[in-house]
């Protein structure tokens, strides 16, 4: 079983702390992926994963087995960096090659992992060029195809699409999320794309300042984040945030108003909280429509002014500005909207869709 398990993982580098104890288990065959600001610790965690950084304190288990004090090459693992690294002399086929050479693997066997290897990349017609005679997508494909040969235990992959132009990262998804349907093994994933993380991920892991915020499927944290912070990173456009205070809390919903005036209610259970309480309310861009004439003139709406309008075709983006917030207030709507900055635009805010958060940006549970 090709699971990994992190147990209050610490690591520092000098006084400067960079993982503040990481508690994980991975599952055999899932594919997690780690996401989260610069700095977060995604890329270090990664890295001891592997064995390139030494855990200060705390213990990583693969297959049941504890390997903090195991070099990379006996953890069963394979990586592939963002950067290719393919040695420019040799070709596809030698690169991927090189590292079961070195292991004095037999020629047969070398021969057929990598054309293994290959027809799973689609890259069999490449295996005689060297890596100038490539592009970036092929050259990716080798990075993991040398990999792959190796038939590890564990894949780690630390940003490998962020070189590659947008059409091809989207093409490389696919490739991805293909590979490990085939593959059927662990793969830990690092990534400052969300789409990746949302599109690839069977659980992905929220982490911020050294520490883990959140762990679950891609549509839970989406869905109910646990904290402003999940809320506000996950999604793209992220998040709207207002502030506001609580008129009333139950166990069947919440009344609030804004700091700008306006009543709004929101269908989360605030049994917790008390009239007067400072909270958030969150509302993601897709979920701002416009009145329709089922809703009352002043029911559940915002006003605000337009700032700037993307006319994207299928969708309109308008861009807001609004007193109960720091930041401008992001609608999606479909097809062509027919507004301009400047103008007032009233937009309804449904129950059912909101987003609560106490003074402490911890979330509400959503009804």
């Amino acid at each position: 079983m090709a699971d990994v398990r992190l147990v209050d993982v610490k690591k520092a580098f000098g006084a400067v702390e960079v993982l503040k104890g990481v508690d994980l288990e991975i599952a055999d065959g899932e594919f997690v992926v780690f996401v989260g600001p610069s700095g977060c610790g995604k890329s270090t965690l990664l890295r001891t994963i592997a064995g390139l950084e030494e855990a200060t304190t705390g213990q990583v288990s693969i297959s049941g087995r504890v390997v903090n004090d195991l070099s990379p090459s006996d953890r069963g693992i394979a990586m592939v960096f963002q950067s290719y690294a393919l040695y420019p002399h040799m070709t596809a086929y030698d690169n991927m090659a090189f590292g079961l050479k070195l292991a004095k693997t037999d020629n047969a066997e070398i021969d057929r992992r990598v054309r293994a290897a290959a027809e799973a990349l689609s890259i069999t017609d490449y295996l005689d060029r060297k890596p100038k005679a490539m592009s970036g997508g092929q050259r990716q494909r080798v990075a993991i195809g040398r990999a792959i040969v190796r038939e590890p235990e564990v894949f780690l992959f630390d940003e490998p699409l962020s070189n590659l132009d947008a059409a091809l990262r989207v093409r490389m998804r696919y490739e991805f999320a293909r590979l490990h349907a085939e593959l059927k093994t662990t793969m830990i994933y690092v990534t400052h794309d969300q789409v990746e993380a949302m599109t690839l991920a069977d659980r992905i892991v929220v982490l911020n300042g050294g520490r883990i915020e959140q762990v679950g499927a891609p549509m839970d944290l989406y869905q109910r984040p646990a904290n402003l912070f999940v809320a506000g990173f996950i999604g793209s456009p992220r998040m709207n945030m207002l502030t506001a205070e609580l008129v009333q809390g139950s166990s069947t919903g919440a009344t609030i108003r804004t700091t700008a005036g306006e009543t709004l209610q929101v269908a989360v259970d605030a049994t917790s909280a008390k009239a007067g309480d400072a909270v958030t309310l969150g509302v993601r861009p897709e979920h701002l429509t416009r009145p329709n004439g089922e809703t009352a003139p002043d029911a559940d709406t915002l006003t605000a002014e337009v700032l700037f309008v993307e006319t994207l075709g299928a969708a309109t983006m308008v861009h807001l500005r609004h007193a109960a917030s720091d930041d401008t207030l992001t609608v999606q709507l479909a097809g062509e909207v027919p507004t301009r900055p400047g103008e007032d635009m009233r937009l309804h805010v449904t129950a059912a869709q909101a987003h609560l958060f106490d003074a402490n940006g911890h979330a509400f549970t959503r009804l």
